[in-house]
């Protein structure tokens, strides 16, 4: 399967609850996916970098909530099943839950794992970590698929989360 296709269908699958949001989302997930390719140059993970990259944060909005990761992570696995690919769910679990550790990430699927969660840091910092990947190609990404206002969206959802949930940390300080 072409992996851009995959996150084009499953964007469009999720336009309904993403609303107006759809377009920094879906920007968001082509910039990370695309970032996940210049980090791991093998073939074979890419369908998974795709499915991850969809399903990583959508529990904003499918559950209406700022603590998402499990959120996100159950709808990958509904997916995963339907779709007959239940092999990759501790896999693509993985790079999920992980994806806001500032550390390096040591575990089970360590290397797409720790791919995922760099290609997200890579986008959430607008470059500022790079990784090792070439920050031209990178700036390439994000002037093709614009932010338009996602970062500012990241920002209002955890300070509106910090006034309904004071103790609820957001993800990013769980891990």
């Amino acid at each position: 399967m072409d992996p851009l296709k995959t996150i084009e269908d499953l964007m469009q699958a999720h336009q309904p609850v993403l609303g107006k949001d759809y377009e920094r989302y879906r920007n968001h997930v082509l910039r990370v996916y695309l970032n996940c390719l210049l980090l791991d140059h093998s073939t074979e993970n890419r369908e998974k970098y795709a499915i991850a990259a969809v399903f990583h944060d959508i529990g904003i909005w499918t559950d209406h909530t700022f603590d998402y990761l499990e959120p996100s992570i159950a709808e990958a696995k509904k997916f995963l099943a339907v779709t007959g690919k239940s092999d990759w769910t501790d896999e693509i679990s993985a790079m999920i839950y992980w994806h806001h550790k500032i550390k390096t990430y040591k575990g089970d699927f360590e290397k797409t794992a720790e791919t995922f969660r760099k290609a997200d840091w890579i986008d959430v910092s607008l470059g500022l970590f790079s990784y090792g990947g070439d920050k031209r190609t990178m700036a390439m990404y994000r002037s093709q698929f614009p932010n338009k206002g996602f970062h500012f969206f990241l920002v209002r959802q955890a300070a509106k989360n910090f006034l309904k949930h004071p103790l609820n940390p957001i993800p990013v300080f769980k891990k």
